[in-house]
């Protein structure tokens, strides 16, 4: 199945570990934009999503959300890990650091469960995130801001968390 634009996001379902593990560091790599509309465009044109306790439907929505998002967490930077994945289904643990408008540091950890259509779009997306203050010494994610978490920088598992 593709959307009204007739878009396919490959890797494709059903998912092995590798196109998994694609599909997690693609993930990744577009929330290290935050560009809230290119984000958008790999969730179904009526993608469900619960985030923490806020529940949103269709792109738009979502794109509205990420935006309004990004202007309160500055400094974002996310990493991702494939935690398991089956058929069309993907789990995945994050965390992401971020500044709020006080000057506070926060390090926001927690877990997806994805499931993607036929043609690679994430059609649910539930998400639990729990948010804990750090000093700014504290921080581990340091790469360029708006961009890719570069291929040498270590991964959630490499930096014990």
């Amino acid at each position: 199945m593709t959307d009204a634009m007739g878009a396919v996001r490959p890797p494709l379902p059903p998912f092995s570990r590798e196109s998994a593990a694609q599909k997690v560091r693609a993930a990744e790599d577009a929330w290290n934009s935050r560009d809230p509309e290119r984000v958008a465009l790999a969730y179904t044109p009526d993608s469900q999503w619960r985030n923490r306790s806020e529940f949103i439907r269709g792109r738009a929505a979502i794109a509205a959300f990420l935006a309004r998002k990004w202007q309160d967490e500055a400094e974002y930077r996310l990493i991702k890990e494939l935690w398991a994945w089956s058929g069309d289904r993907i789990a995945v643990r994050f965390a992401y650091e971020w500044r709020n408008a006080a000057g506070s540091w926060f390090r926001s950890y927690g877990n997806e469960n994805w499931e993607f259509d036929a043609a690679g779009l994430m059609r649910q997306r539930h998400a639990s995130i729990n948010d804990q203050p750090i000093s700014p010494e504290a921080r581990l994610f340091h790469w360029a801001r708006s961009g890719p978490r570069p291929a040498d920088h270590p991964g959630l598992s490499e930096l014990g968390l």
